[in-house]
């Protein structure tokens, strides 16, 4: 220190140490380095150093120290640490830049020293800053066709730093980020997509840096022009020649656009003739009056006469006259009814048709009778054959039904007279017909008869269903214990449903619906009374349900409970970057309070990854505002959630009014979006338009589109697919592709339509729609063959192939697969779950006792892939009970009762709790076991 000293006294500029002997104490440690700076006309720059701790700090520039005179120093205390900290600065002037001749900038360095060293700061290069006057390009004017892309370059004078660009348009400043269509980039080149007629205008390129001087470019003048387009053909006229060889022409006119800035006209002609032959207009004429009929009791005989000969044509005149004549045929000497026969001739007008239905009663009576008597025959033989048959209750049976085997039946029923075959409240149809599958048992006619009174609607009324393995027979459940699946009346037994939006390859019947079968009512509603048995309460096609468990209802009390979704616009709005994931769900009333957790299944659109989705359950206070209820991660005994891939089940004892809110954690985080297009015919007979909707991949976005295109008379042309749209602020494009050339034209500014990512993410009360409109060339064209594409930029992209016809006779109905739960709305009773009371019950005692290894209903818990919360259960009289209640609500579309019974073996506890097996000789059924839970 004392060296150094002494050498900056001397005003000297020999190097300085780079370091000096150690001492205790810390290095210094900067809290403030010298910037790069600009030196801006003739304005020094100040270069600031800040460290601690610090006995002196120099600066070194260019590899040479500073003198001491031109350092300013300042000393402070730090209270916190009780070090010194010490501040220097230094200015640097234009000149000392200039005069520096180096390989490099200009530079500058701090060294700081402590008592155990020197620190080095980091190198500030100091440079003049500096901008040129003339551009390297300017932009240049040209003319672009409308929907063409436009690329205006221009590169700035030189300058240091680098100059950056702005454009002007008509003088005032263009912003790329208001308008999607201009592209501003880093090459600071102005691209304009597509073209419209708003960009035509004089446009020039601005340019500036610190030096604060801008420099302007040569302006460029863009001109876009509108080339024109043909109208469509008006109609044929008619041939201007009476009758031979003639001409006949249709037009149209340059104005689909007209030509404009200059654009080019249409090329082509503008009238068409053609030869044309008229036919001769041909006049009718009578044919010879037919016989007098027989004289009639009335005293009258007529005769008729035909216009056919010939017969008009090409537009000729009909015969005049009458063509019937009657008169009296006893020279007026014959009277009716004691009066002279022209007194009453008025009222015999119609005698040749009287007598003609005369005559034509004997065949009909001879016919009725004889179909009478064909009918008795018939149903004298069938009820003697049903007599014959009656032991097994069913017209048609296979012996491996009666083995648990897999068998189909067909049942179809002839309407006859017996009215014990018929319901009278149903419409009147001719023939029925129904198909089952599955592992079907019947049993013997004294324990339930299978042809009910109304056995034509309502084929097999109670179907007995076994599930059977060596662990439910272990349980006390012997080969007579069935589930019970009564239909209501007047209802047909359904097939096995599954998931909105999913296929599986199963040995049950995926049920698939037209869309025009689906319902356009727009009320999302459904009430019912329930018991102490309980139900299930569902909104047909919307995959919102509501389970009430055996139990939850006091016993003597019956609930009249609503399930509801709100159509309107939610009241709930999400916060900050949170999106509402389903449907806005109300289950009531809210007073009452179950007893037993309830079930409440809600769908949703999110691709469920806890590592990009954080997933919670809201709850609508009844003062309108909305309170969190718990997260869907989260520990609590309140409540649980459990998150499926398409749906959200949740167990609580409260109604009330729900939602599921998402907030993404990343830009990995997937929106599951469907997309679906739909045409028609427009009310130009020529045109025809497509509409594309992507709305939330459940089934209630989805029914809300097609309730709307069913008044549009709008037509499903493709299969609705599965888009993955991430949260990464892409935006959403549609698009028109692969359209014939030659038979079709899509109209301008509609081959490609673009949405907003907030637009897309955030949901909209209705659903998000693009329209294009195809025109074709000729009505002679009827198959429109393109392809839709919907894709997210930098994200997933889905293909919709349309093949179809426009003309409504020729059409293809394209079916999509929907829920089959329209039929019970609200099922009461035992028939509402798909696991049989008996053995229910003998499952709860088993489980929630205790095990040697802890609580067995943990092990049942495991089975259901429920891993966490396991406190919710615990507080429940009955976990095991519960967890069967979670279970019957992820599947109430499958109730495959065959997985449920081989994950209860896996458990293993047949032999060590209950050795003693009723029926040791059963074999035990091959279940395909499932191996994802119960």
């Amino acid at each position: 220190k004392v060296l150094a000293a002494g050498l900056w006294n001397l005003g000297t500029s020999e190097a300085l140490p780079e370091s000096i002997p150690s001492a205790p104490g810390t290095l210094p440690h900067f809290l403030e380095e010298p910037d790069d700076s600009y030196i801006i006309k003739s304005n020094p720059i100040v270069l600031r150093c800040r460290a601690v701790p610090a006995m002196q700090i120099f600066f070194k520039c260019n590899g040479e120290w500073v003198h001491q005179n031109e350092h300013v120093s300042h000393e402070s205390l730090d209270e916190a640490t009780g070090l010194k900290v010490r501040e220097v600065s230094i200015n640097v002037t234009r000149q000392q830049v200039e005069d520096f001749h180096g390989p490099e900038d200009y530079w500058c360095q701090c060294v700081a020293w402590s008592h155990l060293g020197t620190s080095k700061s980091r190198k500030a290069s100091v440079r003049i800053a500096y901008l040129r006057k003339n551009f390297e390009q300017d932009p240049q004017g040209k003319e672009v066709p409308i929907e063409g892309m436009i690329v205006l370059h221009c590169r700035p004078p030189e300058g240091v730093p680098a100059a950056e660009v702005e454009w002007l348009k008509n003088e005032e400043p263009i912003d790329s980020n208001l308008d999607e269509n201009i592209d501003t980039r880093a090459d600071h080149n102005l691209i304009i997509r597509q073209a419209r007629l708003s960009d035509s205008g004089n446009y020039t390129c601005m340019a500036a840096n610190i030096v604060w001087v801008k420099r302007r470019s040569l302006s460029a003048t863009l001109v876009v022009c509108v080339n024109g387009g043909w109208s469509s053909w008006t109609e044929w006229s008619s041939c201007n020649a009476r009758c031979g060889r003639g001409w006949q022409k249709r037009s149209r006119t340059c104005t689909n656009p007209a030509p404009l800035n200059g654009g080019a006209f249409c090329e082509g002609m503008s009238v068409q003739k053609i030869t044309c032959t008229s036919l001769c207009p041909v006049d009718g004429s009578w044919e010879v009056w037919s016989e007098w009929s027989v004289c009639s009791p009335e005293c009258e005989h007529l005769r008729v006469r035909e216009c056919a000969a010939p017969a008009p044509r090409n537009g000729g005149k009909h015969c005049e006259g009458l063509s019937q004549e009657s008169e009296n045929c006893t020279e007026g000497l014959c009277i009716q009814d004691k009066k002279p026969l022209h007194e009453i001739k008025s009222q015999n007008k119609l005698f040749f048709f009287s007598y003609v239905e005369r005559g034509g009663d004997i065949a009909l009576y001879s016919g009725l009778a004889a179909a009478v008597l064909a009918v008795a025959v018939l149903a004298l033989g069938v009820t003697l054959y049903r007599r014959s048959q009656s032991e097994y209750g069913v017209d048609v049976i296979d012996s491996s039904a009666l083995t648990g085997g897999f068998q189909t039946f067909n049942f179809k029923t002839v309407r006859q007279g017996n009215s014990l075959l018929l319901n009278s409240s149903l419409q009147p149809e001719l023939t029925v017909s129904r198909t089952y599958s599955g592992p079907i048992c019947l049993q013997d006619p004294l324990d339930k008869e299978l042809m009910t009174e109304s056995s034509l609607f309502n084929p097999l009324a109670d179907i007995k269903v076994k599930v059977q393995s060596s662990f439910m027979v272990s349980l006390g459940v012997s080969d007579r214990a069935e589930y019970h699946g009564k239909a209501p009346p007047g209802s047909f037994p359904q097939g096995t449903p599954r998931p909105f939006g999913t296929i599986q390859a199963r040995n049950k019947a995926m049920f698939i619906q037209s869309l025009a079968s689906i319902s356009s009512s727009s009320e999302l509603r459904s009430t019912a009374l329930f018991g102490h048995l309980g139900g299930r309460l569902v909104i047909p096609n919307t995959g919102v349900s509501l389970l009430i468990p055996h139990g939850a209802i006091p016993e003597e009390s019956s609930w009249e409970i609503y399930l509801a979704i709100t159509q309107k616009e939610s009241s709930l709005e999400p916060e900050g970057p949170e999106v509402l994931l389903g449907p806005e769900v109300s289950c009531g009333p809210p007073e009452l309070a179950a007893s037993s957790p309830c079930a409440l299944s809600i769908p949703h659109c999110a691709h469920a990854d806890p590592q990009h989705w954080s997933i919670r359950l809201k709850r609508r206070t009844p003062q309108g505002t909305w309170e969190e209820v718990m997260s869907v991660e989260e520990e609590t005994t309140s409540c649980y959630c459990l998150l499926d891939p398409y749906a959200c089940h949740i167990l609580l004892n409260s109604f009330g009014t729900y939602a599921l809110i998402g907030e993404p954690i990343s830009d990995c985080a997937v929106r599951q979006l469907k997309v679906a297009v739909f045409g028609c015919l427009s009310c130009n007979s020529l045109d025809y338009n497509l509409r594309v909707y992507c709305v939330d991949n459940t089934p209630c976005a989805f029914q809300e589109v097609v309730s709307d295109e069913r008044l549009q008379g709008g037509q499903l042309l493709e299969e609705p697919k599965l888009l993955h749209f991430k949260g990464n602020t892409c935006s959403l494009q549609i698009s028109v592709l692969d359209v014939p050339p030659f038979l079709w034209r899509i109209k301008p500014f509609t081959a490609c339509q673009e949405v907003p990512f907030s637009r897309v993410w955030r949901g909209s009360s209705r659903p998000l729609l693009g329209a294009f409109s195809l025109e074709r060339f000729s009505p002679a064209t009827t198959q429109l063959c393109c392809t839709v594409c919907v894709r997210q930029l930098q994200g997933h992209e889905q293909l919709l192939h349309v093949q179809t016809s426009v003309l409504e006779t020729e059409r293809e109905n394209i079916t999509f697969f929907a829920h089959e739960d329209s039929a019970f709305p609200a099922q009461l009773g035992p028939k509402a779950f798909k696991i049989p009371r008996s053995i229910r019950q003998r499952i709860c005692a088993t489980f929630d006792s205790p095990g040697a290894k802890g609580k067995d209903w943990q092990m049942l818990a495991q089975k259901n892939s429920i891993s966490r919360n396991l406190s919710f259960f615990a507080a429940q009289s009955s976990p095991s009970a519960v967890i069967l209640d979670l279970w019957e609500a992820r599947h109430q579309h499958d109730g495959d009762l065959d997985s449920l019974a081989c994950a209860l073996e896996e458990i293993g506890r047949t032999h060590s709790q209950l050795p003693d097996v009723a029926e040791p000789e059963l074999e035990e059924p091959e279940f395909p076991c499932s191996r994802n839970g119960l």
